[in-house]
């Protein structure tokens, strides 16, 4: 079984996000140990500001670390052997669908000092 580490606190929702990808992305299964940050001065001063960090242990200099987008998932699994054919058909299909057209620009709007992506 692979057992990827998980460097992480409480509440952080890009740790969460980091880890549903995974999940639904790779087509090996896996376990994913999660080390908390905060209990640890050490880690938290490695870590603090780079988290989330997802390490495989069969590669530890090759890391996932920060705020990850889907594509980057992909390729950290892709590079493994780990990545779905499922992901690699979406993948594909987004890929072909994008070619020759602009991305629509993204603009976030302030909402009780939050910004709010998307219509209101």
């Amino acid at each position: 079984m692979i057992v990827l580490t998980l460097y992480t606190t409480l509440g952080c929702h890009l740790c969460e996000q980091m880890e549903a990808l995974v999940r639904a992305l790779a087509r090996v299964e896996f376990t994913i140990e999660r080390i908390e940050i905060s209990e640890d001065d050490a880690l938290m001063r490695r870590y603090g500001e780079r988290i989330p960090v997802l390490i495989d242990a069969g590669r530890p200099d090759d890391v996932l670390e920060g705020r990850v987008e889907p594509d980057a998932v992909v390729r950290w699994l892709a590079t493994r052997g780990w990545l779905s054919e499922q992901a690699v058909a979406v993948q594909a299909e987004a890929d072909s669908a994008s070619q020759g057209r602009e991305a629509p620009a993204v603009t976030a709007t302030r909402v009780k000092g939050r910004r709010v992506f998307g219509k209101l």
